[in-house]
């Protein structure tokens, strides 16, 4: 009986060490796995984040240039720091605040077919009342332009 119990004994041992063995192989596979993926995330918010930077860089240079309304650029830019995936979000209407109280002003317009589907007059003052806002704001904003000619959001 004690062979038996000795034999018995030593097989449950093996076969515990095998199982142990097993999960822990399948453990530092899912590891592994688990690594892979975060680093594809991190590269893909990377990717996303440099995307973000370099459009807000390009829209803030045509606003200087006057190759796009700064409404237009307000509503573009502002968006896109709203999509900017950190978190927590930098507080970027306290850093540009005449971008945002511009793009606050103007977000509701309609754009595309909505805003051809307005009347001719409707279309001018809204366009009217547009260019006020820019002219009341456009110092603020070129200013505010400057710093984000160089916007590096960063993880």
């Amino acid at each position: 009986m004690d062979t038996e119990f000795s034999s018995i004994h030593w097989i449950l041992i093996v076969v515990a060490a095998l199982i142990i063995t097993a999960l822990g192989a399948y453990a530092g596979r899912l590891v592994f796995m688990l690594n892979a993926q975060n680093q594809r995330q991190l590269n893909a918010r990377q990717k996303r984040l440099d995307s973000i930077n370099q459009s807000v860089q390009t829209i803030a240079f045509a606003m200087q240039q006057q190759q796009c309304d700064l409404s237009e650029g307000a509503v573009r830019i502002c968006s896109m720091l709203e999509a900017v995936p950190l978190s927590p979000l930098p507080d970027y209407q306290k850093e540009f605040p005449a971008l945002h109280e511009l793009f606050g002003k103007v977000k509701h317009y309609p754009t595309h077919e909505a805003r051809q589907a307005l009347s001719k007059k409707e279309r001018r003052a809204q366009d009217k009342e547009r260019e006020q806002f820019e002219s009341e704001l456009e110092s603020a904003i070129l200013v505010e332009t400057e710093k984000l000619k160089v916007f590096e959001a960063q993880i």
